[in-house]
Parts: C-alpha cells; structure tokens; sequence
C-alpha cells in the first residue's frame, strides 16, 4: 500500500480520535448545568446530548473551512502529513491530561496551537497564514468575554422579570424549560466544535493530494458527526463537575441564562464561520450568570484555576505538537 495513503489513513483515525474525545471533553459542558439542576438524569442528559451533536455537526461546514485555510495554505504546506499528525497527537494528549485532573480546557486552543506549533517547526512562521489565524485568535479571546456580558446580561433581565414570583415555583419551571436549552447548547456545540476535525481531515487530503477543493467531504462530515455523538456517549464526568458545581451553586433559572447565552454566542461564531472554544464560552456565560446573581457566589479560585489553564494551553500545545512534529520527522 502507498505510504502517503497508510499516513492519510492513520491521520484520519487520530483526527476521529480527537473528535471523540472531544465529545465527552467538552460534551460535558453543554449539559452541565441541567444535569447539576436535576433537569435531567445523567444518562438521558447524554444520550440527548450524542444525539444533538450529531445534527449540528451535520448542519454547518463553514468553521471546517476556516481550520482548513485559514491557519496554514493547504496547498504549500511543507511535509503536510507530518505536520497534521504532529498537530493531532498534541492535542489529544493535552486533552487527555486537562480530561484526567478535571479541567476544562479548550480543545479549540489545542488543536489550533498544536496545528500552528507543528507548521512552524516545519517551515518557520512564514507557513502561518498571519491574516487567517489572527481572526482564529481573536475570536477565541473575545467570545469568553462576550458570553461573561452576554450571561451578565440576560440573567439581570431574568431577575428583573421574575423578581415577585416565587422562587420555588420558578425554579420548578425552569427546570422543564432546561431541557430544552441543554438541547439548544448541545446542538450548538456539534455546530462548532465537530467542524474542527472536519477541517483537519481535509486539511490532510488536500496536502496530499487527494482532493483539490476546501469543501468537506460527505464522509468526512458523517465520520466526524459519529465520531463526536459517540464520544459524548461515554460523558465527562470529571468536566461536569467542575463546570456544573465548582463554578458557582447552579439553579434551573441560573442554568437557563447560562445555556441561552453561551448557545447564542457560539451559533453567532459558527454563522461568520470562526471556531470558538465551547468551553470557554459556557464556562464564561456561568461566570457572568453568577456574578449577577451575587458576585460573592461565584468560586473565583475555580474559575482562576480555569483562565490559567485556558492561558496555557496554547503554548503548551504548540511547543508540544513543534517537538513532536520533530521527531516524527525522522521516521516519515
């Protein structure tokens, strides 16, 4: 068998294995807060989950196309293959750690550091596309911020609205109506986050010369949709915690406000086709939620130990995938 054909085949795999991994690594925060409210068991909340991933990630293809593009040129890539499986094993093996010890990082930072890490200790930073990734870059650093807004915001209204209803009665609406906004964010979640392995796998058959086109593939798109529905399946429960409980005492109203602001910040991301970490936005929304409950609610010692995972992360994947991508580099 071609040997470019064995490393596509292998580049595949490792992308799929990224993108279940992703499922229950970032799967959990989508359903977080209404398995922490009691909206919904566990395992419903799951398999609700896998299956709402599935469809957004058949919907959009545009985030996809700007991993494919916009971090590095496809079709100038230099030693491509090498690069891309540099990139994919960096960022699974940071998942994998942040997975292990609970913290939700951003896959979106991993794969994109790993990505941008690999080209250069390829080709130097000249084989970064400036323009492309900056745009990348942005978007990831304003969304948590937009969201802390976007949560702030909405939950000051909720209690405006709701402020002579009583609480028990309220939360106990709330909790039906969570539902379905845990369906709503995991729906957004499959919408932006699949896409990125999408845009890896046809990153890989473009530089090697398997197709011509930044479109994605039909397979692509159905592997990647299995891919991450199954993942979610298997859930996170060290991120649920975390997300659902360590950030601030969560109720059905809170995780309402939570869910419709993160959901609505990353469909926005997924429209003008920019990846964005789910994370970080749903991590942020429940930060801006807490903070307008009562500031002193929030467990700011969390959500510090957060950011500075959040901060790190990129570096750390970019060196990693560069000193991976150097010793693959001896053997392909």
């Amino acid at each position: 068998m071609d040997t470019l054909l064995i490393i596509t085949v292998i580049i595949v795999v490792l992308a799929l294995s990224f993108d279940f991994i992703n499922g229950f690594h970032d799967t959990a925060n989508a359903i977080a807060t209404a398995v922490s409210t009691k909206a919904l068991k566990p395992r419903h909340a799951i398999l609700m989950a896998a299956i709402m991933n599935f469809v957004g990630a058949m919907t959009f293809t545009g985030v996809a196309k700007t991993i494919t593009k916009d971090i590095v040129d496809p079709f100038t890539l230099d030693n491509g293959s090498v690069v891309i499986m540099a990139a994919l094993i960096s960022a699974i093996a940071w998942n994998l750690v942040t997975w292990y010890y609970g913290i939700p990082s951003s896959s979106s930072h991993a794969i994109i550091g790993s990505i941008a890490g690999a080209a250069i200790a390829a080709a130097g930073f000249g084989a970064i596309h400036f323009e492309g990734f900056m745009k990348i870059i942005f978007a990831l650093l304003f969304s948590p911020v937009i969201a802390f807004v976007v949560g702030y915001t909405v939950y000051s209204i909720f209690k405006v609205i709701f402020k002579n209803n009583n609480l028990t009665k309220t939360n106990k609406r709330f909790r039906y109506l969570q539902i379905g906004t845990a369906a709503l964010q995991a729906y957004s979640h499959g919408t932006n986050d699949a896409q990125k392995a999408m845009g890896i796998i046809t990153l890989a058959l473009i530089a090697n010369g398997f197709v011509t086109s930044t479109d994605i593939p039909f397979w692509v798109q159905v592997s990647c949709a299995t891919a991450m529905g199954l993942g979610t399946s298997v859930g996170g429960w060290r991120i649920i915690k975390t997300v659902g409980g360590n950030i601030m005492k969560i109720r059905p109203i809170n995780g309402v406000a939570a869910d419709v602001s993160s959901a609505a910040i990353i469909f926005g991301a997924t429209f003008i086709h920019l990846p964005v970490s789910t994370t970080h936005v749903i991590s942020s929304a429940i930060m801006g939620v807490g903070a307008s409950h009562r500031v002193k609610g929030v467990k700011w010692t969390t959500a510090q130990r957060m950011i500075i995972t959040w901060i790190i992360t990129m570096p750390i994947a970019a060196t990693l995938a560069g000193v991976i991508y150097l010793i693959l580099n001896l053997f392909f």
